[in-house]
């Protein structure tokens, strides 16, 4: 562990205009506080000659990528960064303040957690903080949190991961029990890393890199698109097939281009989330925010694979998120089905794909999809707009695959391709029953 940089110090990195303009109350702690908890005075006092704070969060605006912002940031220097009743109603202020001028919140945490000497009266902040993060949301503010080292407690629990996307510096330690009081061994699952890979962290950024990681999030979070959006251009094939069977084969060549491409091509950069915060991620769905043209499109794609419950939930997510903000979705289609063996179901399987089928069909903003490669029955219409979805030349869209088509209807395996044929899953096909609004075309 490296020396701890001061809160005001990390602000100013982020935006140098930063100044401390939420109300606070500064005056001299009355006694051993409110709980009377003997030396708790003394203690406080000699935190704030040694911090230069007086309490251990710092609340203000300033400008990140233009944009004005409200920040927080927890000074760990006084007291561990723990969480007592002025803290709470400090970074209560700040989001209040947040709603009333509209400015994106990003809070920069390292807390311990509640603080011990106040007792429940410190630990009841936890309901101001998560009230006001809900007020937040409720009315389309961004929260964005990066989670230092160490973020645990309630600080954990409400402002890190509790914001609409989280990012961790490395090796942070990270989660709910602190260090001195959970249960040894397994010590990874409480770092940056084990919770990036559990899904409960969107990024791990080096120090050097967070200014302009969060810059990029700050501006992709403000700056929505006006929808529809258009459907990505083809990059395979130009024309569509001549038979079903045809359809398949090409969707499933080995080098058509898959989603990964087609968002490469589609955006100047991107940024993504990661995983479904119930501790899942599936790596063959791509969900996050891309810049087009100087603004904000949010995505989720599937790259291939059968796309399991964390993927459907990590999706349903992402658009949820993207409607709370305003900002126009555009769905990749590409695989052959919703993972369907037991651990899927033991999962929520059926859940899962009926929560993204609500996020999609409830979304305000406009949901643009293309089929890139293979769209396999009810886990790939669960991608797909209901009213702007759109065909790549090399794609095909079927109630079933045309192997299990051929399996339930108890034919024998050499009839497949003809079963591909009266599926009616060509692009043509799904755009003549009014499924798809069209073909997508090259660029030029």
């Amino acid at each position: 562990m490296g020396e701890r940089v001061p809160a005001r110090v990390l602000l100013r990195a982020l935006a140098p205009d930063f100044v401390g303009s939420v109300p606070v109350d500064t005056s001299p702690l009355a006694g051993d506080g409110p709980i009377g908890w003997p030396g708790y005075g003394g203690a406080h006092a000699r935190a704030v000659e040694r911090s230069g704070e007086s309490e251990s969060v710092v609340c203000g605006t300033g400008t990140v990528a233009g944009v004005p912002v409200t920040l927080v940031a927890f000074e760990f220097g006084f007291l561990g960064g723990s969480i007592g009743h002025r803290t709470g109603m400090r970074v209560g202020a700040a989001l209040a303040q947040a709603r009333e001028r509209g400015t994106p919140v990003v809070s920069l945490v390292a807390t311990g957690g509640s603080r011990t000497q106040e007792g429940m009266a410190a630990l009841s902040q936890l309901h101001r903080v998560a009230t006001e993060m809900g007020r937040t949301r409720l009315a389309g503010v961004p929260q964005l949190a990066v989670a230092l080292d160490p973020t645990t407690g309630g600080g954990w629990a409400t402002l890190a991961s509790g914001a609409d996307v989280t990012l961790a510096a490395p090796g942070a330690q990270i989660g709910f029990a602190g260090s001195r009081v959970r249960p040894p061994g397994d010590e990874a699952a409480y770092t940056a890393e084990g919770q990036f890979a559990a899904g409960h962290v969107d990024a791990v950024v080096p120090a050097p890199d967070l200014p302009a990681v969060v810059a990029r999030w700050v501006r992709l979070l403000t700056g929505p698109a006006v929808g529809p959006v258009p459907p990505p251009a083809a990059l395979g094939a130009a024309a569509p097939p001549g038979t079903g069977w045809e359809a398949v084969s090409a969707a499933r060549a080995p080098g058509r281009p898959r989603a990964g491409a087609y968002l490469d091509a589609y955006f100047d950069w991107r940024e993504d989330i990661r995983g479904d915060r119930v501790g899942g991620v599936d790596d063959g769905v791509a969900c996050g925010f891309g810049w087009r043209g100087g603004r904000s499109v949010a995505y989720a794609a599937q790259l291939g694979t059968p796309t399991t419950p964390t993927g459907f939930r990590t999706a349903a997510r992402l658009v949820r998120l993207a409607d709370r903000l305003g900002i126009p979705v555009l769905t990749l289609v590409d695989t052959v089905g919703a993972a369907n063996d037991g651990a899927a179901e033991r999962a929520g399987a059926g859940g899962a794909i009926g929560a993204l089928f609500a996020a999609i069909a409830e979304a305000r903003v406009p949901v643009t999809t293309l089929v890139v490669g293979e769209g396999g029955s009810g886990g790939a219409l669960a991608f797909a707009s209901s009213e702007n979805t759109w065909m790549a030349p090399d794609s095909y869209f079927s109630v079933t695959s045309p192997e299990a088509a051929a399996a339930i209807l108890k034919r024998d395996p050499s009839e497949v391709p003809a079963t591909a044929d009266q599926l009616w899953l060509r692009p043509q096909d799904v755009v003549g029953l009014g499924l798809a609004r069209g073909i997508v075309r090259p660029a030029g």
